[in-house]
């Protein structure tokens, strides 16, 4: 048997630093056994997906140096390798299911559905669907569906007894039917959901191992079931430890860096990010703390991973990027800076910003020398207003964060409209806002275009930039937090 493993992104945001640990382990755990190791796409949230994402994940993994051997840009025998390219083989699955009487057509309505779950949340009851269009005729279902009235198709699920997932790491992991739902597997848009998904696909693409995020537990008795059903041997399942914040809380964006451009564009070496996601959970067996992927393909082992969740600290993971950068010879070290940074991709775009504005080349690095730096020294009397408080002041870089952070578009003008609508529902002008953004974007009170600034930098430096002059502040309430994303969502309606 040849060892398969894969990785699924879904190219819905930035390419993200987890998705990059479970590929590292999942190519490291093939190429330990001779294997081989696959990505595929899983675009099926039409709304969410872009090509761009999917073109930014590949390039972050492959900037990495993680190599697949099938995939959507490499091709292989078992593809298409997106989902969105996939629609008649789930459909055809799906009905395989409906004819075996393991799946059920669903009609029931978002309204009802929501009923359902507050009246479930109220009585203290585990939300979940309770089984209203599983006995519907055979009759009433193909009227139903003749006439053109939407539906999904749900799996069914036994109400009694308790299954027993063999995890590779874990052991015997026991969860019981009454907690499992009566999952969706096709949508009413006709496209599937995860779950049938990614069984149908480890499946045909001959999966022997998925190394996933621990958070998919809850999920393997889903899994199982549809294998089950289908009458096909399921892969040996591996659930991952999560990584974690320095405060043991779940790693997210809003406590720590998650995007791997972000780690690029600060200038770490690729090989220490992935050195230090390889010391997430695993150690080699020296203990030696600085390996190349070569050293820990040839030491790989499982059983190895500690289940504890494993701390991403940004400080630690400096530290060992200093190690690296401290080892190349000047040659290469000069190579890694240019290719950083020093090079005409990056530098053609800065020049007319700059052009007009210096005498000498020496007038450059004090006018644009924030392009190439990561954290900026920030003076908290630039942040003072004439117009607004110091919490008015706070309010307004939190709510333009939170609106960048989901504008998937960057340029200039998106930006722009995103502060446009932030200072129009606070009932503000553009001017108003623009002189914070100077002093957080650029660490000046006045500079290039703040805007051409931050199309340039980026959004993964530009929102981390927000961050670090929100912390300056005093950063954001629970509480605030809480009515300051109502009050955006408040903006929200008013926009549609």
């Amino acid at each position: 048997m040849t060892v398969r493993t894969r990785i699924a992104p879904s190219p819905t945001g930035d390419p993200h630093v987890g998705t990059a640990y479970i590929a590292l382990f999942n190519e490291c755990f093939a190429r330990q056994h001779g294997g081989e190791f696959i990505l595929r796409i899983e675009d099926t949230d039409q709304v969410r997906s872009s090509a761009e994402s999917e073109q930014q994940i590949l390039d972050s993994l492959r900037w990495l140096g993680l190599q697949w051997d099938e995939g959507p840009d490499v091709g292989g025998p078992h593809g298409p390798y997106r989902q969105s390219e996939r629609s008649e083989i789930y459909q055809a699955h799906s009905e395989q299911l409906i004819s075996n009487g393991h799946a059920f057509r669903c009609f029931c309505s978002s309204e009802r559905l929501d009923a359902l779950r507050a009246e479930q949340m109220a009585n203290k009851q585990t939300p979940g669907y309770d089984g209203h269009c599983l006995h519907l005729s055979t009759e009433e279902v193909e009227r139903r569906v003749a006439a053109g009235e939407p539906h999904v198709v749900r799996m069914k699920v036994p109400s009694e007894g308790v299954c027993v997932v063999n995890d590779m790491l874990r052991g015997e992991i026991e969860i019981p039917w009454e907690q499992v739902d009566m999952q969706v597997l096709m949508k009413a848009d006709g496209l599937p959901t995860y779950h049938l998904a990614n069984v149908v696909d480890d499946h045909l693409m001959q999966i022997t191992h998925v190394l996933r995020g621990e958070e998919w537990i809850n999920s393997a008795p889903k899994h199982m079931l549809l294998y089950q059903y289908f009458g096909w041997d399921m892969p040996h399942l591996c659930h991952m430890p999560l990584l974690r914040n320095p405060d043991k809380s779940k790693l997210s964006k809003r406590k720590n860096p998650t995007s791997i451009t972000f780690y690029q564009r600060m200038g770490y070496l690729p090989q220490a990010l992935l050195n230090y996601l390889g010391r997430m959970g695993w150690s080699m067996p020296d203990e030696r703390e600085k390996f190349s992927l070569a050293e820990m393909v040839e030491h790989f082992d499982i059983h190895r991973v500690s289940l504890g969740g494993p701390i991403f600290d940004i400080e630690k993971l400096a530290w060992l990027n200093g190690l690296w950068i401290r080892e190349l010879s000047p040659e290469d070290f000069a190579r890694a800076v240019q290719a950083w940074a020093v090079n005409g991709d990056y530098l053609k775009p800065m020049i007319p910003l700059v052009q007009s504005r210096v005498e000498t080349f020496s007038d450059l690095l004090p006018l644009a020398g924030f392009f190439l730096m990561g954290r900026l020294e920030l003076d908290p009397a630039l942040f003072k207003h004439k117009k607004l408080s110091e919490d008015e002041v706070r309010q307004v870089l939190q709510l333009t964060l939170w609106k960048l952070e989901a504008q998937r578009q960057w340029s200039k003008d998106s930006i722009t409209a995103c502060i446009q609508f932030v200072a129009e529902g606070l009932g503000l002008k553009l001017r108003d806002v623009m002189p914070l953004l100077f002093p957080a974007i650029t660490g000046q009170a006045s500079s290039v275009s703040v805007l051409d600034a931050m199309a340039h930098l980026g959004p993964d430096l530009t929102r981390f930039r927000l961050r670090q002059a929100l912390e300056l502040l005093g950063g954001t309430s629970k509480k605030e937090a809480k009515a300051w994303e109502k009050l955006l969502a408040g903006f929200t309606q008013v926009e549609a």
